[in-house]
């Protein structure tokens, strides 16, 4: 954090002048950070929570929030593991009887939801008693999972989760992303994903304890965009999640028609980006707005340019003809081929989309895909996530692309008619 905090100040002090989004820097036990074990405390090889103060200083700070799950090797799921259900934090987790009465999972209602692992659950054994416990997983990928879903039903739930907001507030974190959210309720006869109206009780809720702390939260729900708009609807910040897969469409196939008919309809205020940590995403988000034959070949281009894919795994979740992709996972520039023009003229149209418009450190310096990475880990999504040494950050900042982008950035943050009306012109195809 510390280093960070350097490069930021010696490369970027006038760049990112809307804040950072510092990506999980608390101890976490899987998932590069997103299985974390706490908020209260910053991981040690990292730093200190001071280290994110002093980057405070100059920057707003933007952090995560995982408010779905939590680490199998928290001190809280560590306690149920030993006493079982006479922990005192037994009723932060999802046992199965939660679920279902008799405590036994059901086939035909697990088929019904919109699974990330094959099974929505793992085995523990308690050890005190040797029973078995089986709680609620959503997320990864060993068995039993490292991400243990959190029972927000519970007080002691909402209990530590105002913990954790006040000492956000403390440290002075200024917006916090609420990353997985939209698998916060698990309900029968569901998909289990944004199921409405409770997933609203719960977001009524955090924004309530947000807003009391001055704190400004940004849903991410990767959903059909009809979800996003009604988070809009109840004045969320949300993500733009179909940009970056239509910008895409539109330089690959040399077509604005589509992006010109998006940028008349969409919401305003959103987040914008092209790149992130994980993909860009294409099912749910893209669902009724791409013909998936289409699709087909923009991901054939994609991997033919060294993309990676993470797919959708529930049958009733993919297209009607198979068509499965739930992201294409690499960096923005490698798969515009690594054309400075073509990335730039990515760059340029989503900083002229209304939103706030974040640009990802990989996509910042104009980093390649990172194959060596995902050949080493075994993890699709190390594509985009290249840790760059100083050395590497000097290298790529005397790169031409980079230059321009930066020019680019400065243009946006400091001209007056972005704070204008917005507005599309008919133009041709």
């Amino acid at each position: 954090l510390k280093t960070l905090n350097n490069v930021l100040l010696k490369y970027f002090s006038d760049i990112f002048e809307g804040g950072i989004h510092i990506l999980p820097p608390f101890p976490s036990s899987g998932d590069r950070g997103f299985a974390p074990l706490t908020y209260l405390e910053i991981e040690p090889s990292f730093g200190t929570w001071e280290d994110i103060k002093a980057i405070g200083e100059n920057f707003d700070i933007l952090v995560d929030l995982m408010v779905n799950h939590i680490s199998k090797k928290s001190k809280y799921f560590q306690d149920f593991i030993k006493k079982g259900r006479n922990s005192e934090y037994a009723d932060l987790f999802i046992t199965l009887d939660k679920i279902w009465e008799d405590g036994k999972p059901k086939q035909e209602d697990i088929e019904k939801m919109f699974l990330r692992r094959k099974l929505p659950y793992s085995t523990f054994t308690v050890e005190e008693t040797g029973e078995e416990e089986k709680v609620w997983t959503t997320f990864g990928k060993t068995d039993p999972s490292e991400q243990i879903d959190l029972y927000i039903k519970s007080q002691k739930a909402k209990d530590l989760l105002k913990e954790f907001f006040m000492n956000f507030k403390k440290q002075n974190v200024k917006i916090v992303r609420l990353d997985a959210v939209g698998y916060v309720i698990k309900k029968l006869g569901t998909s289990c994903f944004f199921v409405e109206p409770e997933i609203y009780d719960f977001l009524d809720w955090i924004k309530e304890l947000a807003d009391s702390l001055e704190i400004e939260l940004l849903p991410e729900v990767h959903s059909h965009y009809s979800i996003q708009y009604k988070l809009a609807d109840h004045g969320f910040w949300i993500y733009d999640f179909i940009l970056p897969y239509t910008i895409l469409d539109t330089l690959i196939n040399k077509s604005s028609e589509k992006l010109c008919e998006y940028l008349k309809v969409r919401p305003k205020k959103q987040f914008t980006m092209l790149d992130c940590h994980d993909g860009i995403p294409v099912k749910p988000d893209m669902d009724d707005l791409i013909d998936t034959k289409e699709a087909r070949k923009l991901v054939d281009v994609c991997v033919e340019r060294g993309s990676n894919l993470s797919l959708i795994l529930s049958e009733e979740h993919k297209a009607e003809d198979g068509f499965d992709v739930h992201q294409i996972r690499c960096s923005y520039y490698s798969v515009l081929n690594c054309d400075d023009d073509a990335y730039l003229a990515a760059r340029a149209i989503q900083f002229f989309t209304p939103g706030i418009p974040q640009v990802y450190y990989v996509g910042a310096l104009a980093g390649e895909n990172d194959t060596e990475n995902v050949k080493k880990t075994g993890e699709g999504r190390e594509i985009n996530r290249h840790n760059f040494s100083i050395e590497e950050i000097e290298q790529s900042l005397k790169k031409d692309v980079v230059q321009r982008l930066l020019k680019l950035i400065k243009f946006r943050n400091e001209y007056d008619a972005f704070n204008g009306e917005f507005k599309v012109l008919d133009c041709a195809k």
